[in-house]
């Protein structure tokens, strides 16, 4: 069977099996991919500590099928030092790939931009700032970018934004969060620089994001909660 290796990042983890862990990866040039891996009977095992999050490792991968078997595993890096709030906030990237990102389809932009996002995380960057461009760029791969045409051609104050149709002017009453126009403008420019529009930005996120989960809850943004 055809050997693949390549850099990687463990996104999630779980037991299968007696010495073995399924896991899902996210990896430079296949994309998010699951894989089956012995660790061993120690709980020291020297793999098991290879495989965890937000630490850079190559990996070489065996199968032709939705399940790899992982070979081979070394770290190419030093682990990501992330502290409190960005812990948390690295642990919510990997939970939306792991629930949004189609399997075994390439997204070497999107694994450059997980990457530069732990570095920002690790440098106590804007937290903010850093999720919502993360957020925009997994958009971006699942087909579904934001076209912020109309806040620019119509004179209302406040926009919609509807799953199926994009941004619409707050003419009539939806049950639907409105959106200030000047917010949405700067957000399409990429004028980060107010807490305003950032929580505005947050908040259209927020929506779309619930949208595509069915309203089902992230765990890791109960330990934001939490920690409030």
């Amino acid at each position: 069977m055809l050997e693949t290796t390549q850099s990687a990042f463990v996104l999630h983890s779980r037991p299968y099996r007696e010495n073995q862990l399924l896991i899902d990866l996210l990896t430079e040039h296949d994309g998010k991919l699951a894989a089956l891996s012995y660790v061993g009977h120690s709980t020291k095992s020297s793999r098991k500590a290879l495989l965890q999050p937000f630490l850079p490792i190559k990996v070489t991968l065996k199968g032709q099928y939705n399940l790899k078997s992982l070979i081979r595993v070394e770290p190419i890096g030093k682990s990501f030092l992330l502290k409190k709030n960005a812990l948390f906030s690295a642990f919510y990237i990997n939970e939306l790939l792991v629930k949004l990102l189609g399997d075994n389809i390439a997204c070497e932009a999107l694994f450059q931009q997980y990457k530069m996002s732990l570095e920002a995380l690790a440098q106590a960057s804007n937290i903010e700032i850093c999720l919502r461009e993360f957020e925009l760029m997994l958009m971006d791969e699942l087909g579904l970018s934001f076209d912020f045409s109309l806040v620019f051609e119509h004179s209302a104050e406040g926009f919609y934004y509807l799953p199926d149709e994009g941004f619409i002017p707050a003419y009539t009453k939806l049950k639907q969060p409105c959106y200030n126009r000047w917010h949405l403008q700067a957000i399409a420019e990429r004028d980060l620089s107010t807490p305003e529009v950032l929580n505005t930005f947050k908040a259209l996120m927020r929506q779309v994001i619930n949208h595509l989960l069915d309203g089902v809850p992230l765990n890791s943004r109960k330990l934001f909660s939490k920690k409030a």
